[in-house]
């Protein structure tokens, strides 16, 4: 009897125990995603920490992936939003989007695809905090860059070369032209920093940040001056037909919608750049001084993130995504 009642005190403590245990496996499981792969709804491209940084702080990510190859984590919520870190410059950006894209722990059927950084911009079309919608990604490095005192005909001394068609990429303006029109209302911050810079420019004294269409110019080499950015509008105009307006300049969109494109995926991608700094110096100003100030960069991230999210949520919440 006195064994009877052991085994008996026994049995009932194991049993408690077990089900503690599948409480707490259970309360664990809370903070993965289910079995399968996740579906991503709207993931959001950033290039380096300071971009990704207002998505952290002002949303619920609490769902971690780690993607062989690439540069950073994915972190998401069950929503189906997801934000990732490429890493800076076209190489990173193709490995590590490619690499999400393959992973089998995720599913992008129906996805929508966000770029949601800051770049330079052309004083001549754009202003600092502006948020600016691409319609067309343009690459500066492809081509032949050749000294313009050197040959005669060749505008900059360009030469387009775009045999292997991933010079340009035109995005689906029907999605841009939805994201302009969810976003255009949006009160952008400004700053006294931004403000003053903008005074020694022409015809930018009374400029504020707004929501705008034009689009973007990627590049590895990362160039400044007035010259360079007349090329920049020359070789957008040149590869789209002259349909092209260059109002930003950054590191890696082309190389993320090539990445889209051969995935299948660039019908649902939208490209979003904020201006941090001018792509050429002010009158008086050195190339090593512009260069080492970036007047509009607090209020690009801010407005990254506040245009990038409303567009977002947008989707999530009324495409179907």
């Amino acid at each position: 009897m006195v064994f009877s009642s052991y085994f008996k005190r026994f049995g009932l403590a194991a049993f408690g125990l077990a089900l503690c245990l599948i409480a707490l496996l259970a309360t664990l499981g809370g903070v993965h995603a289910a079995p399968g792969p996740f579906q991503v709804k709207v993931l959001v491209i950033t290039m380096f920490s300071s971009e990704t940084q207002p998505w952290l702080a002002h949303e619920s990510l609490p769902l971690d992936y780690k993607t062989t190859g690439a540069f950073s984590d994915m972190h998401c919520n069950s929503n189906g939003l997801c934000v990732t870190t490429t890493g800076e410059e076209k190489v990173n950006a193709a490995a590590s989007m490619m690499a999400i894209l393959r992973d089998p722990q995720f599913s992008f059927q129906n996805t929508y695809f966000m770029t949601a950084g800051i770049g330079g911009a052309s004083p001549s079309t754009n202003t600092l905090g502006s948020a600016a919608w691409a319609r067309w990604v343009v690459d500066w490095d492809q081509g032949h860059h050749l000294l313009p005192n050197t040959v005669t005909n060749t505008p900059y001394g360009y030469l387009q070369n775009n045999k292997a068609g991933t010079g340009v990429y035109h995005l689906n303006e029907t999605l841009t032209n939805l994201a302009v029109s969810v976003t255009s209302k949006l009160q952008l911050q400004d700053s006294a920093q931004a403000q003053a810079a903008r005074q020694k420019y022409p015809n930018q004294a009374n400029q504020h940040p707004s929501v705008l269409a034009c689009d973007t110019m990627a590049g590895d080499d990362y160039w400044a001056g007035q010259q360079l950015s007349n090329e920049a509008q020359y070789i957008t105009g040149q590869l789209t037909n002259n349909q092209g307006k260059y109002c930003t300049t950054e590191q890696e969109d082309t190389a993320v919608a090539a990445v889209l494109q051969r995935t299948g995926h660039l019908d649902h991608y939208l490209n979003l750049r904020t201006a941090s700094n001018f792509d050429q110096p002010a009158a008086g100003q050195t190339i090593q001084d512009l260069l080492a100030t970036f007047p509009g960069s607090s209020i690009a991230f801010s407005n990254a993130y506040l245009v990038g999210s409303t567009m977002a949520h947008y989707l999530l919440t009324y495409n179907g995504a």
